[in-house]
């Protein structure tokens, strides 16, 4: 595979807050079929270098560029199509799950093809009927499948995932897990996924852990 110009690219990137250093500078390369896991200590900064990544939060220091291109040099709604967030408590839409799920081709001013939508829901181990389900009646689990099918109805280049197996059992967590390597091994979509999971950590293949930011002197309370 040719890895000399990543798909995604933080250069020395760091965010502060109010004079805190709430991520400090990290750089990540990031090619097509990777999986690349965040983890660390609370404080580290694993969502806000994921919302950074995202296009959602604005590093104050560093650079991100995606295909070799500054992402504010891009139209926000092109590079998030490209480049995909999955909160771990993902905002649903409308009145039920279809709603939901056909959005994407919506927006696009496309037909949801509603088999499909259906298909899709047994990919994770919800039944087909769940298309009509009002999203006021589903568990924090279900509401996770619900985001990340969401996100997958068009295929991204990078895949974004904030924990969203935190609320699964065993059962389900693998039904996900399997969905997302098989757009990885298949699409060669790119993940970058953060999780304290012990089991997600010892067998991923390529962990980026981050430290969390040293606290200037005279900053603790006395």
């Amino acid at each position: 595979m040719e890895r000399t110009i990543p798909l995604l690219e933080a250069q020395d990137v760091a965010f502060s807050y109010q004079d805190s250093l709430l991520l400090q500078p990290v750089s990540l390369h990031v090619y097509p079929g990777d999986y690349i896991l965040l983890t660390g200590p609370s404080g580290s900064g694993k969502s806000t270098l994921l919302k950074i990544l995202a296009s959602l939060l604005t590093p104050t220091a560093g650079q991100i560029r995606f295909e070799n291109r500054d992402i504010n040099t891009l139209k926000p709604e092109d590079y998030r199509r490209q480049v995909s967030y999955c909160f771990q408590t993902p905002q649903l839409f409308g009145d039920t799950v279809y709603d939901n799920l056909a959005l994407p081709w919506q927006l696009r001013q496309q037909k949801p093809p509603r088999d499909k939508l259906a298909a899709d829901l047994t990919s994770v181990n919800l039944t087909p009927d769940m298309l009509d389900k009002s999203i006021e009646q589903l568990s924090g689990g279900e509401k996770q499948r619900i985001g990340l099918l969401r996100n997958l109805q068009f295929v991204p280049k990078v895949l974004l995932l904030d924990e969203v197996t935190s609320a699964l059992d065993k059962e389900n967590k693998l039904a996900v897990l399997s969905l997302i390597n098989r757009f990885v091994a298949q699409e060669k979509v790119a993940v970058v996924s953060v999780s304290h999971d012990v089991n997600d950590i010892q067998q991923a293949a390529n962990v980026l852990c981050l430290e969390a930011p040293k606290k200037r002197k005279g900053s603790e309370s006395a």
